[in-house]
């Protein structure tokens, strides 16, 4: 979100999804750019077709956390799996659990950025990620990712932007391939 009004600025940017609930500072300074670009924005949206595929936004409940207000996107392509989990932790996990029957995925991006505060062993487990893919820069003061989340992955086939730099996913003749470009 720190970089979103460089983004608007910089690229071409059709539209903005945000996440539910009542709008933080960054938020309405970028809405203010927004506005003044003409580009139209949306709240709490439950499902977006592209191109005949459905990103499915799983919403929970609304939490004091920011973190956990992330937007949650579960999509299926081609019979491949993806979740993407934004900043959400421990708790936004265990809510959709509860509430959404998703399991097995072929690809987890993996919540705030491999932390300690997300990605819990039940979550891990259930979701069973054939990979796992954590976007994190190189030598952060946070220490991201957390040892212990790595080694609930440890059955998954792991990608870092920090040590693989950008990460492509493309389905060819209904092949999932991996592409990297080091940082």
């Amino acid at each position: 979100m720190g970089e979103a009004i460089n983004l608007v600025n910089n690229f071409k940017i059709d539209s903005v999804i945000f996440n539910c609930g009542e709008f933080n500072e960054l938020e309405k300074d970028l809405i203010k750019v927004l506005d003044k670009k003409k580009i139209p924005y949306y709240s709490c949206i439950k499902e977006l077709n592209i191109d005949n595929n459905n990103l499915y936004f799983l919403q929970t409940n609304m939490y004091s956390n920011e973190n956990d207000n992330s937007n949650v996107i579960y999509t299926k392509i081609n019979g491949y799996k993806f979740m993407f989990m934004g900043d959400a932790g421990i708790e936004k996990e265990k809510d959709l659990l509860d509430k959404y029957n998703i399991s097995d995925v072929d690809v987890l991006k993996v919540g705030h950025h491999g932390s300690k505060t997300s990605s819990s062993k039940d979550f891990i487990n259930k979701m069973n990620p054939k990979y796992g893919v954590i976007s994190v820069g190189k030598n952060n003061r946070y220490g991201h990712p957390n040892k212990e989340i790595l080694n609930y992955l440890k059955d998954s086939k792991i990608y870092r932007t920090d040590k693989d730099g950008s990460i492509m996913f493309r389905i060819k003749n209904n092949k999932l391939k991996i592409e990297t470009c080091s940082p």
